[in-house]
């Protein structure tokens, strides 16, 4: 789960918590992208996925 720094009630709810700073509301996503791209990054990597090559990329990236 991904909470707001001293946010105590979601940690019982809760198996893993990646606290991020308090920030306002509209900037919350801004701060909550890292964390889940390195959670993500990570998950890639244990399931085998090479991340700096992704399939498919070529063809949305490829310009003629």
């Amino acid at each position: 789960m991904i909470a707001e720094e001293g946010d105590l009630a979601v940690r019982r709810y809760a198996a893993h918590l990646v606290e991020v700073p308090a920030v306002p509301t509209l900037l919350s996503p801004f701060v909550a992208t890292i964390p889940l791209q390195v959670l993500a990054a990570e998950i890639a990597q244990a399931r085998g996925y090479d991340v700096d090559k992704p399939r498919n990329l070529a063809k949305s990236v490829t310009v003629e």
